[in-house]
Parts: C-alpha cells; sequence; structure tokens
C-alpha cells in the first residue's frame, strides 16, 4: 500500500512539470556536404528562449511564436544528431535571452 502512495504522490509532484515545458519540434538532418543540422520549431503562442550544443559550441537564441529556428550545423562530418544538445523554455522566465537574435 505505500508503494501506491508513493507512486501517485510522485506523479502528483511530477506531472505539473512535463506539462509545463512548451511543446517544441526538433528536426535533424543533413547538409549536402554530409553535415548533421539541427532545427527547433516553436509550437506555442509565446516566444522561447533556446539553445543547440555540439561539442562545446553553444548557439542561443530566440524563437518567436510559431516560428522555426535557422539550420545549425556541426563543423564535422563525425557529429551525428547524438551530439546535439537542444534546450527550450519560456522567455519570460530567461529574460536575459533577449539580447540573443530572434527567429
Amino acid at each position: 500500500m505505500k508503494i501506491i502512495k508513493y507512486l501517485c504522490a510522485t506523479a502528483f509532484i511530477i506531472s505539473p512539470v512535463i506539462w509545463a515545458l512548451p511543446k517544441i519540434t526538433v528536426t535533424f538532418g543533413e547538409s549536402s556536404n554530409g553535415f548533421s543540422q539541427v532545427k527547433i520549431k516553436n509550437e506555442t503562442e509565446e516566444s522561447l528562449a533556446c539553445f543547440v550544443a555540439i561539442d562545446g559550441y553553444k548557439a542561443k537564441f530566440r524563437l518567436r511564436m510559431r516560428s522555426t529556428s535557422r539550420w545549425i550545423t556541426t563543423t564535422d562530418t563525425r557529429y551525428t544528431y547524438r551530439d546535439f544538445s537542444t534546450w527550450c523554455d519560456y522567455l519570460e522566465v530567461y529574460p536575459n535571452y533577449k539580447a540573443y537574435q530572434a527567429y
């Protein structure tokens, strides 16, 4: 019985956190030269603060509502889609991202 209570409590605490994340679509591709690429699409009605990291390089930017970022390409053909790290959150939570380029 204690296990069920812990599972219910955990689900109650975690589920609002999951719903609070913005809806984004991450698209991976490959350039004509064989370099891996990534693009992020904002599916929400609010601006987002985002970054894409690949091997220490970070591209920070803002995404306007219902817009798509440019393709962010690797500098080495050995990198794949698994080497990218993407993150987006609401711009009102991270106001320092207002200084970065908007797409």
